[in-house]
């Protein structure tokens, strides 16, 4: 070890996942053991777990989930948000995120200010709840458990709310009266009174302002001292004190100038106006981050309160939270379906429009799956519960909305830097220009070189570079989800928008996945028996074909009758006695085996199969009676969503394992130019990447588990899910609703987001970058011997500086600008 240099011992427990052997905790060992710093690795079969020791300097705990993940195990994660109270500009969100990362057994921590909440990754056992709390209250904060939040968060909320409006009101009612003693001369009942006498009532009236309404950003400053350390809080306190206390110098020791020969003024009005400005903004701010997180509470406002359940064999209403897998849970006409479950007797319709986008009200009966929140029509029935609280579809969709909205896009680094280091330059900048116009400024200089500085102080806005980002992401994700939509967080949404090729599976996709009969083709002019010998033929088949022509036959009311000597003949069809007829349904292959007359249906067939359709052959006593076409018929939506997803420029593909023939068929049908057919499941990832060496940003749709390896292999994964089973852990975008038209929603939303992000992250930059010059004097110059036009003068007095109170109104607007800009995502609307 080199001189000078001084180990930092850690030891870490990361639970391994994979392991099956001794073998296998040979390999992790070995793997651990090689990244630099580790001087101890001992793995637990039996624990699952891996301890090491290594040396916190040379190392980090990312390493060593890299060199566990490299030797084809996986270490798990948890995560756990937190609300968090106190903040309120981004160099806050900074300083509670070092703090959490330096929590032991903390991964990473990402805090957003827009939702006041912070997700923490950590290993699973190192990290309690209260680590996490000391952490956040040590560096001035306080951490709100997630349990305490719905109707407690929106109750802490509207008193936040409440007590700035009354701050705002008290210091803008004593502001105005202020302003009007500052023109005291030229009221007349104010006129003859002693300017010593107003400016000590001015005095009296601008303390409570300063240290009762304006008390937060002391508190605020003094947190961020005692770290050594500044944020937004610390440029309003040093701004309005600076004013503050110069007019206090001015009123009760006006000697001390008058000895210098420096002309005096008071600013209370101007300390005062400008608390009540920056509260103006905050009070804003406030509301409009209740409005962004309003999807999130219309999804929790679905959830039913109440359960009817059955206890010792008595009926009994309990509150949801009480209800257990297993309970028997009574639903009647008109009540919302508490839980997920399994419906046991009864039936009913259910409208499972929230979950599926489907207005027409799904029949339920025994054995069918209902959905939690989703309202039950007409009539009654009983289910029992299968998953309850955090484990239904609903609570998922809330949960991954939430880490969604907590999340941080790549777009946001920049202004994560540019934050770090903002407030230090800031009050750099307010010091060298007290200092500049103390020096050369105009008569008198030390109080245009104090307002100027204020001026800079006061204008310069860290909060709306911090919710340029998180705001934006809030407002879209929770506009996706009502929109059927699930996006996982800021990456996913950013990287959506630079999609160029859409790949998507063929069935279950594009296709509905399911085989049905499309037509009945018949000799005699009689589809119907044609059908009922075919259906009779194949009545007790597992096979998908047959069980669609036994379907197609119950749909239309057909008796079947029993089939005998059913025989079934591999690879070509069945054979079976019906009604005493030598029953044969298959393909060309069985026909020609078992020497059938074909009758003229080999065209009739060939057209059938040029259209993406399986034709099988139905024959009795040796004659072929007709022809049956089955297929899996393309979705409702699925050409017009492919025809949006052109429309925006995107290159659409179909990836499927089926044959070349019937791919084209149904990509004709559809829209798609590009066919990749008779791919293997194992390659269809392979596919994606080299599309990807293709220089392409490659969106995957797939449903979420047969196509899991080509989601995670594109740049974008878009699974398809289907209500009571949405893959939402498979994907980076999940359509809730199954409809192909989400894919151009989500790309659509993601578009539209980055502009806005794009927008909000320019004028919050713009506004620091063009104003603060303009608070510290630059336009001086330029004023300095023609003067100020009479029209400018409100806004820059007679030599070109800035007005302290404008500066402040500046700042407010600004971050309540970017607030505006991200709402207007609300009314995005979905592709139709």
């Amino acid at each position: 070890m080199a001189e000078g240099k001084t180990e930092d011992k850690k030891r870490v427990t990361i639970p391994v996942e994979g392991m099956t052997c001794a073998s296998c905790v040979a390999r992790v060992e070995r793997a651990l053991k090689t990244v630099p710093g580790v001087s101890q690795a001992t793995v637990n079969l039996a624990s699952e777990r891996a301890t090491v020791v290594y040396d916190g300097q040379a190392t980090s705990i990312e390493d060593l989930f890299s060199a566990v993940q490299e030797a084809g195990y996986e270490p798990r994660r948890e995560s756990l948000t937190v609300g968090v109270e106190g903040m309120d500009c981004a160099s806050c969100v900074r300083r509670v995120e070092n703090a959490l990362a330096k929590v032991p057994g903390v991964l990473s921590a990402s805090v957003n200010l827009a939702s006041e909440r912070a997700t923490v990754m950590f290993l699973p056992g190192q990290v309690a709840i209260a680590d996490l709390r000391r952490a956040v209250e040590d560096a001035g904060y306080r951490l709100r458990e997630l349990a305490e939040e719905g109707d407690a968060e929106a109750k802490a909320r509207e008193r936040e709310q409440r007590a700035l409006l009354a701050k705002l009101l008290f210091a803008g009612i004593v502001g105005a009266v202020l302003m009007l003693g500052a023109q005291h001369q030229h009221i007349p009942l104010l006129a003859d009174i002693p300017v010593r006498w107003i400016n000590v009532v001015s005095f009296l009236l601008a303390t409570p302002v300063q240290f009762w309404a304006g008390w937060q950003f002391y508190v605020g400053t003094w947190k961020t001292a005692k770290h050594l350390t500044a944020d937004m809080n610390t440029l309003i306190a040093v701004g309005t004190s600076a004013a503050y206390g110069y007019s206090i110098a001015a009123t009760f020791a006006p000697g001390l100038f008058e000895a210098a020969a420096i002309e005096t003024s008071v600013y209370f009005e101007t300390s005062s106006i400008i608390i009540a400005l920056i509260l103006l903004g905050r009070w804003l701010e406030a509301r409009a981050k209740g409005r962004t997180s309003a999807a999130i509470k219309r999804l929790m406002g679905l959830r039913a309160k109440t359960a009817r359940v059955v206890r010792d064999g008595q009926e009994v209403d309990i509150p949801i939270e009480q209800v257990a897998p297993g309970d028997i849970v009574i639903v009647r006409p008109g009540e919302k379906i508490p839980v997920d479950g399994i419906v046991l007797e009864g039936r009913s319709a259910v409208d499972e429009s929230m979950i599926s986008g489907e207005s027409i009200p799904l029949e339920k009966g025994p054995g069918d799956a209902v959905i939690g929140a989703t309202i039950n029509k007409v009539g009654s029935f009983r289910f029992r519960a299968t998953k309850v609280g955090a484990e239904t579809v609903l609570a998922q969709i809330i949960r991954l909305v939430e880490e969604a909205q907590g999340s941080k896009a790549p777009i946001q680094r920049l202004a994560d830097v540019v934050a770090s280091y903002f407030v230090p330059a800031v009050m750099a900048v307010a010091a060298g220009t007290f200092v500049v116009w103390l020096v050369v400024g105009p008569s008198p200089p030390l109080t245009y070189a104090l307002l100027n500085a204020v001026a800079v102080l006061i204008i310069a806005c860290p909060c709306a570079l911090g919710l340029a980002t998180p705001t934006a992401i809030m407002v879209s994700t929770g506009k996706g989800a009502e929109s059927g939509v699930l996006i996982r967080g800021g990456e996913a949404l950013e990287m959506a928008h630079r999609v160029q090729v859409a790949v998507m599976d063929k069935t279950g996709t594009i296709t509905e996945g399911r085989p049905r009969v499309t037509d009945v083709l018949a000799a005699n002019g009689q589809p119907d028996e044609v059908l009922r010998l075919a259906a009779s033929a194949e009545r007790g088949s597992e096979h998908p074909l047959g069980e669609a022509i036994v379907t197609a036959a119950k749909e239309r009311g057909l008796a079947l009758a029993e089939a005998q000597d059913f025989v079934a003949v591999p690879g070509l069809g069945v054979q079976a006695r019906v009604d005493g007829r030598q029953v044969l349904l298959g393909n060309l292959g069985l026909m020609e085996q078992r020497a059938a007359k074909l009758n003229g249906f080999a065209v009739t067939a060939e057209e059938l199969l040029a259209q993406g359709k399986t034709a099988m052959f139905v024959a009795a006593d040796g004659q072929v009676l007709g022809v049956i076409a089955v297929a899996d018929t393309v979705k409702e939506g699925a050409q017009e969503a492919i025809a949006g997803l052109k429309a925006m420029g995107i290159e659409v593909i179909m990836l499927t394992g089926d044959h070349r023939r019937t791919a084209e068929a149904i990509a004709r049908q559809v829209g798609v130019d590009r066919v990749l057919a008779e791919v293997l499941p194992e390659d269809k990832a392979n596919q994606v990447r080299a599309l990807q060496g293709e220089g392409k940003v490659v969106a995957m749709v797939g449903d979420g588990i047969n196509d899991a390896p080509a989601l995670a292999q594109a740049d974008v994964g878009i699974a398809i899910g289907s209500g009571t089973d949405v893959a939402m852990e498979a994907s980076d975008i999940t359509l809730i609703r199954g409809d192909l038209r989400g894919v151009a929603t989500a790309i659509a939303l993601s578009k539209k987001t980055i502009q806005i992000i794009r927008q909000n992250l320019f004028w919050a930059f713009f506004y620091n970058v063009a104003l603060i010059p303009i608070a510290a004097g630059i336009l001086y110059p330029l004023f300095s011997r023609t003067g100020v036009p009479a029209g400018l003068q409100p806004f820059f007095g007679d030599f070109g500086f800035l007005n302290p109170i404008l500066a402040a109104a500046a700042m407010a607007f600004s971050s309540l600008s970017v607030m505006t800009n991200s709402l207007r995502l609300r009314r995005f609307k979905p592709a139709a």
